[in-house]
């Protein structure tokens, strides 16, 4: 025997002993009957089902300092309900279940809890319920006269009661008649979880109180044993142990496997079914809120453990209490990130329970195998696969993947009823054929049947099945109770491992895109929340695009930013946190496997290789008990030791369980009390340095990103401390909001401006959505914070309906329809101004748009839909501002300490909201793609030229980003005109052209503007051309290319913007062709300068991920597109014609075309390359020539342009042209197409386009196909 071998930590300096302390709570009969009353109002209850509280009544020992004892938390976690009274006509199981102690530095402590029914042999308190009991019926009679069947109001079904009294089972209890119960609790409270084990030692020792016999030793020995004499294993070893009537064992994963986990994962499938687990874990993974619900507490508990467990390595960084004591319910209205657990009472009905918010909240009813879920929750990444893979694990252990609750009740009772069998055969030694029975039992079942049929499904075959059943059933029952126990360790253990492999692929190469500081860690901690920690963007560029929306949201999340905080502090191995280290070991295995390094990005699913490892591991540990702990023995105590009476539990000698032995070599003392509390915050760990401590000091104040609050004080709770942590809480959301707005303004204005050097930016796409999702989400916790009454799932949407009945109610129906937008009476010409009427700002007006919406369901989509709106428009901070000036309201809505009412918070709240209006957002635009949106467009022609005589039948055409219209009539003398049509995204393109009919046919248009009606967008499409037969160039339509017109928050005083100047339309274009002569000359640096820069622009378009692209055609034909720098190209040196006379660039290129086909003809051709070329550029030209569109000469060139782009084959024209004889005759010798070496560098800079696919929008390329 290695009697103590083998301390947890370094040698001998951390206790390690497997418990802390041992409990006892329950009714403490000096103080007698105190009503709970926080844990619910409860005194129209029956008096025997009204909750007490509940004491510690002795504790042992009084004190450790690594872990001091907290009071409150282990009364209320034992008995989180209080106490219970029951009569002998009511059950009286043991109930088992585990609870965790959070402490403010994140560590924790685990408690076992045993409660069982002991007699009340005090009279006080039996005389007591009696007076309740009159006292109650007096008033149920004054209450309900005549009863009309005698049940009971609470709801209860009829008992087996005497059929004679008035008041059923429930109500009843006669202090002559009936013996009256009261609920105990004995717990242990240990460093790590041993969850088996402890469970087992504590139910032996019930069953030592309750059988007939006594126990072999006083229960003192046993307890002193396990308190004092039995180690925590070492890592990687397994321990033996004794309890009262067994062995007991339990075993501890080594520093390289996963860490320890003791509850069983298979509990959590047959309850929810994989597809509910998934869609939890999901949830759990982004953070959301969530809560348990069920009556078993342990159940709550196995839940929250095993979904936090399969995270692995990500770690639950929010509030965690799985089980919340009924005097703790105000917490649930924490807007905070939460996991949960609710005892539901018994009280099956969902729809009773009132919860503050549920707008990102996902609830799960454990009992009733139901999962509500938050809307749009993004697939976890290869679902399908990863599903598939865990149900083939499932089915091998005969457990269906759909869950299975009769199955889950019946296998407990059944396993429950197995164990106490076990105990008492043992003493009886009539070992029976109960385990062949209950094996029977189960064949029988009907759920059996069910799995049967689904296993033939799936293939697998049922022989294994059946063989793995009977040698068990057959072999001595103790080992049929280990095989039990061992199909749970190596279920758990498989399941783990596939969901720690799915984590291994995905971040395989996280390492790359960690962001190491460039300073010391000193500072980089101090600057902690303005630094990127993870290249987040890269990263999501290199993922499967179906990945995206998990993905994005995920990376920001406190988890993974935690996780990588904790990769940034431990560079070296040694001291790395334990499960960094066991992760980042399997991700370099992964990485030998996969030679494709760096990226191992692959949508292809791998499955997990390592199962059969973990279970050879855990195997060869209970195989082989690596120690076993000192026997429990006779302790020096008093006379009459261990005094005893059946069904009670004894008064514990305290004098000789309140100390250890001196001298055991693993109980030092000298332990200074935060090793002891590193140690349990590390749980799974060996090798900690003492400088870790600042290490850990240093992650938790990094982190304290409005997370500061883990777990509730469990204590009394005092308005007091429900003000300090409502206000913890205030100053939580607004540092939130703070982080998030930031955050957001750097993505979308730093990033690309940095890397690419300027100033424009684009983030579309999954990032930016990720990020306006979490803004909406920080929305609703903060206006669900302090509700009085809530009303529909989102409490932001609900506030906004109150403040629009409000506005109606004060507004008279009258004065109502001027709100909203101001109606274009169609405007004549004659006063045609080039003005467009502003839009009104009305918060009601977006809601009104939001609601007549119909896609949009409920009531969080339109809370969201209305945020991403109020963003485009650039209005968030003003809508809310002016959202919440109607403090009547807010004060009608909310709890004076709710976050909208503490003034100076709110004030700041607005004020960083304000800061998004430095940046263009499109996230309603771009969300939305399929709803109709009203569009308005103004045309402004020229005032000088004779406009008003025009005679012809204009029409119009708009195209955007995601679509285009018809093409719209526009009724003669109309230039102001509004139509709906479906959502066409950013606009980028407006053809404007007409029939040319009537005798003054000629059109000078000045611009155009089109308005988005709903989020304000305005347009501006710049023409300066003429339209008409014989003017300009001759062109009856053109295509005009738009920019957004940058808003000035105040639209209302200034009706009309002028775009700052270096959008303006450049004039050169303009005057170029109305007269050629006097247009500025540029050099030809300054031509090279703007080809190159057009060209790069295009370039970083393709540069950028697909989602975030803009608009290509702008950068083809807008004011600095590339047709315009080619066109100055081609203008320079171009000789100028006899006077009044236009010649056009178009005209040179026809020409230049003539000359090539008569050549073509003469057949002198120099080589075939060229000869190539040359049909390529009089296919094109006279393609272009022969469309059917009446564009001029102008637009032939940009088409012309526009298709040597699309088909890599402007360079080659370049070339051709430079060398045609044409060229010497229209081109002065200075021209720069004449000069060779700028000719080959204007080539080579053409020549990066080729690896671009450049697709046309349809608008430039109507009419031809090519």
């Amino acid at each position: 025997m290695s009697g103590g071998g083998g301390g947890g930590g370094g040698g001998g300096s951390v206790p390690s002993r497997f418990a802390d302390y041992f409990v006892i709570c329950g009714l403490d009969t000096e103080t007698g009957l105190e009503p709970d009353e926080l844990s619910g109002e409860n005194f129209e209850q029956t008096p025997l089902r009204r909750t007490f509280k509940s004491k510690v009544l002795a504790r042992y020992p009084e004190n450790v300092e690594w872990n001091l004892f907290d009071q409150d938390a282990v009364g209320m976690l034992c008995m989180p309900k209080g106490l219970a009274f029951k009569t002998q006509a009511d059950p009286r199981e043991p109930q088992f279940h585990a609870f965790i102690i959070t402490r403010e530095d994140g560590s924790r402590t685990f408690g076992f809890a045993l409660t069982f029914y002991e007699e009340v042999t005090s009279k006080q308190i039996c005389s007591a319920m009696q007076t309740l009991y009159h006292m109650h019926n007096a008033e149920y009679d004054v209450l309900h006269a005549p009863p009309a069947d005698g049940r009971d109001h609470s709801g209860m079904e009829d008992g087996e009661g005497t059929p004679g009294t008035k008041l059923q089972r429930f109500n009843s209890y006669d202090i002559s008649r009936d013996t009256l119960y009261v609920s105990k609790c004995i717990c242990l409270i240990t460093p790590m979880s041993f969850m088996k084990a402890c469970r087992s030692v504590l139910e032996q020792l019930y069953q030592a109180v309750t059988s007939p016999q006594p126990p072999p030793l006083p229960l003192e020995s046993y307890i002193y044993n396990v308190l004092y004499e039995v180690p925590l294993p070492p890592p990687g070893r397994s321990l033996k142990f004794s309890g009262v009537y067994g062995p007991i064992i339990c075993q501890r994963p080594s520093t390289n496997e996963l860490p320890l986990f003791d509850f069983p994962v298979k509990e959590v499938f047959e309850l929810l079914g994989v597809e509910n687990v998934f869609q939890l874990f999901t949830c759990a993974l982004l953070e959301f809120q969530i809560l348990l619900y069920s009556q078993h507490y342990q159940r709550l508990m196995t839940v929250a453990e095993t979904i936090t467990a399969l995270m692995f390595p990500f770690q639950w960084q929010h509030v965690y209490v799985p089980i919340l004591p009924a005097s703790l319910l105000h917490f649930l209205d924490a807007p905070v990130p939460y996991l949960m657990g609710l005892h539901s009472n018994g009280l099956d009905d969902r729809s009773k329970l009132e919860l503050p918010q549920e707008a990102n909240l996902c609830f799960v009813d454990i009992d009733n195998h139901f999962i509500e879920l938050p809307e749009d929750l993004p697939q976890f990444p290869n679902k399908l696969e990863f599903v598939q893979e865990v149900s083939e694990i499932l089915i091998a252990f005969g457990i269906p993947p759909e869950g299975n609750l009769h199955c889950s009740e019946s296998a407990s009772k059944l396993k429950r009823l197995r164990a106490s069998e076990l105990v008492s055969d043992k003493r009886n030694g009539n070992i029976a054929g109960s385990p062949l029975h209950s094996y029977e039992l189960l064949k029988e079942n009907e759920t059996i049947a069910r799995l049967q049929a689904l296993v033939r499904r799936t293939g697998v075959s049922l022989e294994k099945l059946e063989v793995r059943e009977d040698p068990s059933s057959n072999k001595d029952l103790k080992i049929q109770c280990d095989e039990e126990e061992l199909r749970i360790y190596q279920l758990n253990i498989q399941i783990r491992e596939v969901f720690a492999n799915r984590f291994t692929q995905m971040f395989a190469d996280y390492e790359v895109f960690v962001i190491q500081p460039s300073q010391d860690k000193e500072s980089w901690f101090t600057n902690r929340e303005q630094m990127q920690n993870f290249d987040k963007a890269s990263f999501l560029s290199d993922q499967p695009e179906p990945y995206l929306p998990f993905l994005s949201r995920f990376l920001e999340t406190q988890m993974f930013a935690s996780f990588v905080d904790n990769k940034i502090m431990c560079h070296d191995d040694d001291d790395k946190d334990p499960v960094l280290r066991v992760f980042d070991s399997r991700v370099d295995k992964i990485r030998l496997l996969n030679v494709r390094t760096p990226t191992l990005r692959t949508s292809m699913y791998q499955k997990c290789t390592t199962v059969d490892e973990a279970k050879k591991a855990i195997e060869l540990r209970l195989a082989k008990i690596d120690h076993t702990a000192v026997h429990p023995h006779l302790l020096d105590m008093k006379i009459g030791q261990g005094k005893y009476e059946p069904g009670f539990f004894p008064k514990l000698q305290s004098d000789v369980l309140s100390t250890g032995p001196a001298s055991n070599k693993w109980t030092k003392r000298n332990a200074p009390a935060q090793w002891r509390r590193k140690d349990r915050q590390k749980q799974h760990t060996e090798h900690l340095r003492l400088d870790n401590d600042q290490r850990e000091k240093y992650i938790q104040e990094a982190r304290n990103l409005g997370s500061t609050i883990r777990q509730p004080k469990l204590s009394n709770l005092s308005p007091l401390v429900i003000a300090q942590t409502n206000w913890k809480f205030v100053e939580g959301l607004l540092k939130e909001c703070r982080n998030k707005t930031k955050r957001m303004l750097v993505e979308k204005m730093g990033r690309e401006a940095v890397e690419l050097g300027h100033g424009e930016v684009n983030i579309t796409g999954v990032e930016e959505n990720t990020l306006i999702a979490s803004l909406c989400d920080l929305l609703e916790r903060i206006w669900s914070h302090g509700l009085q009454v809530k009303q529909g799932k989102s409490a932001l949407w609900s506030h906004l309906l109150h403040y629009q009945e409000n506005r109606q109610r004060k507004l008279t129906s009258g004065s109502l329809s001027t709100s909203g937008i101001l109606l274009d009476s169609e405007r004549r010409k004659s006063d045609a101004s080039s003005v467009m009427s502003p839009l009104r700002i009305s918060l009601i007006q977006d809601m009104r748009h939001i609601q007549n919406i119909g896609e949009i369901k409920t009531d969080v989509g339109k809370a969201r839909a209305w945020v991403r709106l109020s963003m485009e428009k650039k209005l968030l901070s003003r809508h809310l501002k002016q959202l919440l000036s109607d403090h009547e309201l807010t004060k009608k809505l909310y709890k004076r300490y709710a976050f909208l009412r503490c003034d100076d918070e709110k004030e700041q709240f607005l004020y960083h909201l304000l800061s998004f209006n430095a940046v263009d957002y499109f996230c309603f635009t771009n969300v939305f793609t399929t709803i109709l949106i009203p569009y308005h467009i103004l045309i402004v022609p020229s005032k000088k030229l004779g406009g008003s005589m025009f005679t012809a039948n204009p029409w119009i055409c708009i195209s955007g980003e995601l679509g285009e219209t018809q093409i719209l009539q526009i009724p003669r003398n109309v230039l102001e005109m509004t139509f709906e049509c479906q959502n066409l995204g950013k606009l980028t393109t407006v053809q404007i052209g007409h029939d040319n009919s009537g005798l003054y046919a000629k059109w000078l248009v000045e611009y155009v503007m089109v308005r988005n009606e709903i989020t304000g967008h305005t347009y501006k499409f710049p023409c300066g051309r003429w339209l008409g037969k014989g003017m300009d160039d001759g062109s009856l339509e053109r295509v005009l290319v738009g920019e957004l017109l940058t808003s000035q928050p105040e639209v209302d005083e200034r009706p009309c913007r002028t775009p700052p100047l270096q959008q303006s339309p450049s004039v050169i274009r303009r005057l170029v062709t109305i007269s050629p002569n006097n247009k500025p000359k540029l050099n030809t640096g300054q031509i090279q300068e703007s080809i190159g820069e057009a060209v790069n622009g295009i370039v970083k378009h393709f540069h950028k991920p697909e989602k975030e692209r803009g608009s290509l055609t702008l950068l083809l034909c807008g004011e600095c597109g590339l047709v315009s720098a080619l066109e100055q190209a081609f203008q320079h040196g171009f000789k100028s014609p006899r006077l009044f006379k236009n010649v056009f660039i178009w005209d040179f290129l026809e020409k230049a075309q003539t000359y090539y086909e008569t050549l073509e003809q003469n057949e002198v051709v120099p080589e075939e390359n060229w000869h190539m070329r040359a049909r390529n550029f009089c296919r094109f030209v006279t393609a272009i020539n022969n469309t059917p569109r009446s564009i001029g000469k102008d637009g032939k060139f940009q088409m012309l342009v526009c298709l040597g782009a699309r088909d890599h084959l402007l360079h080659h024209w370049i070339a051709l042209l430079a060398d045609c004889p044409i060229t010497a005759h229209m081109y002065e010798d200075v021209a720069l197409i004449k000069d060779h070496t700028l000719v080959n560098s204007l080539i080579r800079v053409l020549q990066t386009l080729q690896e671009f696919n450049i697709t046309l929008e349809t608008s430039l390329v109507k009419g031809i196909d090519i």
